[in-house]
């Protein structure tokens, strides 16, 4: 992993402690008075998960998938696994899927049909960020914390290959390699 940094910040950890209690707020308003299931996909989403459930006002329940279609690279696969399902049936649930990232849209896509197959009462998605990609895929988001230009990045739960997820901010990642020396 040499030549791998932390490159400029694009999200500090203060615009992200504001923003979380913004969005949950909003979930809050919209979701006062249903049967809410908060559904978290992992592995990145997990700080944003922790923080945004903690601040929403309306009970939920949470579960979690795991899908998969990085692996250790910096660009997608084009293959969407699912590594771990949902341990409780959806079906007449108002489900809100809990997302790090939206870059080409493709996991999502994927997650969304599947979850919609399933008949739950309503479907929409939260995510923390989002990348000009998704919209070539037309996906709606109903909650965006913040949209990002087309570069990889790191921190609060995002990573590179299973690293820099315990940054309490949101950096690029650099992967300049230094020059050879000598």
């Amino acid at each position: 992993m040499s030549g791998v940094k932390i490159g400029e910040v694009l999200v500090s950890k203060e615009q992200l402690e504001a923003r979380v209690a913004e969005l949950a707020a909003q979930i809050s308003m919209d979701y006062a008075g249903r049967d809410l299931l908060v559904v978290g996909v992992l592995k990145g989403a997990v700080f944003f998960i922790a923080d945004l459930v903690r601040q929403m006002k309306t009970p939920c329940e949470l579960d979690f998938m795991a899908v998969s279609s990085y692996g250790s690279t910096t660009h997608s696969s084009g293959v969407v696994r699912i590594l771990k399902d949902l341990d409780s049936p959806i079906a007449g649930r108002h489900v809100l899927v809990i997302e790090d990232v939206i870059d080409s849209g493709l996991t999502l896509s994927y997650l969304l049909r599947n979850l919609a197959s399933r008949d739950p009462a309503s479907l929409e998605v939260c995510t923390l960020l989002t990348k000009p990609g998704h919209r070539r895929r037309g996906l709606v988001t109903r909650y965006v914390g913040f949209d990002l230009e087309d570069v990889f990045v790191i921190g609060y739960g995002l990573d590179h290959a299973e690293r820099f997820r315990n940054l309490p901010y949101i950096a690029v990642l650099d992967e300049h390699t230094d020059p050879p020396q000598g």
